[in-house]
């Protein structure tokens, strides 16, 4: 009775299972565990079944570890971090593995990434399929990889190469980790050729390698500093503020200079603890989870169709036109720009090519590779060429009335049942369909720039946008490897909005006594790329000032030191002049104490009396103006979920993954706190930015956090929309 209920309990309860078959006298275990195969309870109870039970079969003559469909084994189960462990542990499996008394050999058939790479690390040969990728990615959840591959990897790679890998989390290609020694064989028939191998490996009663044992390329590197401090550096740059890439390094120290091999797991158990407990991997898988819900749109249904994109029209061939043009080339869809003059198309094309050759240059593409890719784009001065498109996007400047213009001309060119989209940074969708006859058809959709290197995708919904044309933006987002993002049609959409008030803060805080290189890197420290006068000045300090001059407007407080600015010609990088001097050629920031005078001079004649300003104060208060109108944005229903508006500001505006994007960040310091902090800085300002938006409060007095926006009925009313761009208010 009890082993029923067991064998029923592991079969019907636990995730997975591992298929077993004997083929040609070889066991042939096959991961079933869509759609890739991750290490879950019944795999890992599955494996060690399986092994066990090859092992007392004596007409075995050695085993093959394959997976079902096209992944090997794509890694950990991550919903099972920081829970209660079913079944078989993966230390369990590993030592099964790697002490089967018959040899083993992994078919890595697809991925094979994380503890998928680990267990074919603790087999005792692996052949790839010729399309296979293997990787540690770990260190993009705040982890290092715990199974052992710290310190199998580096005996096998190298400890340089392997560090390189586990502090990039790069998918290495199949040809690439037969050049480093990680596969010993590509196959195009990796099970079958894998079954012929093992025969041929156990009839030689030739003793089978265990990877535990290669210390020689440990050895070799014993003393070495160079390797350990090029790992330093890496993870310095490309990992700014992160815990787990120095975890990663000691565990790897830890297999140069430790003998024992055991004891550099154990170290390596100790170091993945640590990082097991550290808020940031708590952020960082937060963010994992929040990029893959964001594509579910709660009220459009899963079964919604989904238009078939054969084919894409850009129009501008700007900066923007000519990277969304890449976006979609890259993704082999082929793409039309049009552009009204000769000159600038000519110009924004030449710069795609450009781009290409550099990514042949630095070994991205091969010559071949780019021809195909390049080949892919087309250009013309007359919109009837892109009457066949699928979808067009228009990438004009940020005019309204040019806007209106260009859709006009669009539905009557672009045939019946084609997107229209816009990629504005803040003007009103609903007003750009108004000028059509498909509405429904009509979308935003705001590139980031480059668009062909940022992530982020916000897909603005307009009133009558149709759940098809939005099911399909989500679905292109995806084929183009962009962060897509909903978002309502309200002034700023998610993240220009939130963007407003945190650099009016910042411009404040320089009105009040802060200088811009002080604010700049108060917020670097606490984990931003890019602090916020250094960013206005890679925009344009002329964008705001321009558009208030042409208006007629008075420039708002926090705008009139930008302003005053651009009255001297200083404009930001363009002019080599804003809040810092930049020398010719260069982007590198440089003090500019001349400026000092202006600041002074505009304090003054608004009331200020300069102060010393913390930079506890700079980052509280430019992070709680986000915080707080995220809040905001939540509760109108403008964003569909907290993890929404941290995905957005992690993958456009340069907040730290680490810290988990700022609604995390207000969630781990309890609402209760930012409230606190809210009250404390709307009494020092007398700024009522700093007042607690609603759902703040309501949500701190029953201990929640910030998580699903509100149901329609019970969303505060959001903001008239305003007609013109965002950005007119740097």
């Amino acid at each position: 009775m009890y082993n029923a209920f067991f064998n029923y309990f592991w079969r019907n309860i636990l995730k997975g299972t591992v298929l077993y078959e004997v083929k040609d006298n070889v066991a042939l275990l096959t991961v079933d565990n869509p759609p890739v195969n991750p290490l879950s309870d019944g795999v890992r109870t599955g494996l060690y079944e399986s092994l066990t039970k090859a092992e007392e079969d004596d007409s075995v003559l050695g085993v093959v570890l394959t997976g079902n469909g096209r992944a090997f084994i794509a890694g950990a189960d991550i919903s099972e971090f920081g829970g209660n462990v079913e079944g078989v542990s993966l230390n369990e499996v590993f030592q099964k593995l790697e002490h089967c008394s018959k040899p083993v050999v992994a078919a890595i058939n697809g991925i094979a990434l994380g503890g998928g790479l680990e267990t074919a690390l603790c087999c005792n040969y692996r052949i790839a399929d010729k399309k296979a990728f293997v990787g540690l990615p770990e260190v993009n959840l705040g982890l290092l990889p715990g199974g052992g591959g710290t310190q199998r990897l580096p005996r096998l790679a190298g400890p340089s190469e392997a560090l390189k890998m586990m502090l990039t989390g790069a998918h290495v290609p199949a040809k690439k980790a037969l050049d480093m020694g990680i596969v010993d064989g590509i196959s195009e028939d990796v099970v079958n050729e894998s079954i012929e191998f093992i025969k041929n490996k156990a009839d030689s009663n030739e003793e089978h390698p265990k990877v535990r044992d290669l210390n020689s390329k440990m050895i070799e590197a014993r003393g070495d500093d160079k390797v350990l401090l090029e790992a330093q550096a890496m993870a310095s740059k490309g990992r700014k503020g992160q815990f787990a890439p120095g975890q990663i390094i000691k565990c790897v120290e830890a297999a140069i200079n430790i003998d024992d091999f055991d004891e550099g797991l154990k170290k390596e158990g100790e170091y993945f603890l640590e990082c097991l407990m550290h808020p940031q991997r708590e952020a960082m898988i937060h963010i994992f989870f929040g990029e893959r819900a964001a594509s579910k749109i709660s009220d459009v249904p899963k079964e919604t169709k989904v238009m078939d994109i054969k084919k894409a029209g850009i129009i501008g061939s700007g900066t923007m036109g000519g990277g969304i043009a890449m976006c979609f080339a890259n993704a082999g869809i082929p793409v039309h720009i049009i552009d009204q003059d000769e000159e600038n198309l000519k110009r924004g094309v030449s710069v795609i090519e450009k781009n290409y050759d550099f990514m042949v240059n630095k070994g991205r593409l091969s010559p071949e590779q780019k021809d195909a890719v390049f080949g892919l784009v087309s250009s013309s001065l007359d919109y009837k060429d892109v009457s066949d498109c699928d979808i067009v996007i228009e990438a004009v400047y940020e005019n309204l009335e040019l806007k209106h213009e260009i859709f006009k001309s669009l539905d009557t060119h672009v045939k019946e049942g084609a997107i229209l989209a816009s990629n504005t940074s803040g003007l009103d969708i609903d007003s750009i369909a108004s000028v059509t006859s498909r509405p429904e058809l009509v979308v935003g959709t705001h590139f980031f720039s480059p668009a062909n290197i940022m992530r982020l995708l916000e897909v603005v919904r307009g009133e009558q946008t149709s759940d098809e044309t939005l099911a399909t933006i989500m679905a292109i987002g995806k084929r183009l490897k962009k962060a897509a993002v909903v978002s309502l049609n309200a002034p700023g959409f998610i993240g220009n909005r939130m963007l407003f008030g945190y650099t009016a803060q910042a411009n404040m805080l320089l009105l009040e006594g802060a200088l811009p290189h002080q604010i700049d890197q108060a917020l670097e420290s606490f984990g931003l790329n890019m602090g916020p006068f250094r960013m206005m000045d890679l925009i344009g300090l002329d964008l705001g000032w321009r558009a208030r001059k042409l208006s007629g407007k008075e420039s708002p407080l926090h705008a009139k030191i930008g302003d005053e600015l651009c009255e001297q010609d200083r404009y930001g990088q363009k002019s080599g002049a804003g809040y810092y001097n930049y020398s010719e050629g260069s982007r590198a920031p440089n003090p500019a104490p001349e400026n000092e005078a202006v600041y002074e001079k505009i304090s003054s004649e608004n009331g200020f009396t300069r102060r010393d300003i913390s930079d506890e104060e700079i980052v509280e208060r430019c992070i709680l103006a986000l915080i707080n109108e995220g809040a905001d944005i939540l509760s109108e229903g403008v964003a569909q979920r907290a993890a929404d508006i941290d995905v957005v500001y992690i993958n456009g505006y340069g907040f730290p993954i680490w810290r988990g994007g700022p609604m995390h960040h207000a969630n781990a310091m309890g609402l209760d706190k930012v409230i606190e902090k809210l009250e404390k800085y709307r009494e020092i300002t007398g700024n009522d930015v700093y007042k607690p938006s609603e759902m703040l409060v309501n949500l701190a007095k029953d201990g929640g956090k910030l998580g699903e926006a509100p149901q329609k009925g019970d969303r505060k009313e959001k903001l008239g929309f305003e007609m013109s761009s965002v950005a007119n208010n740097f």
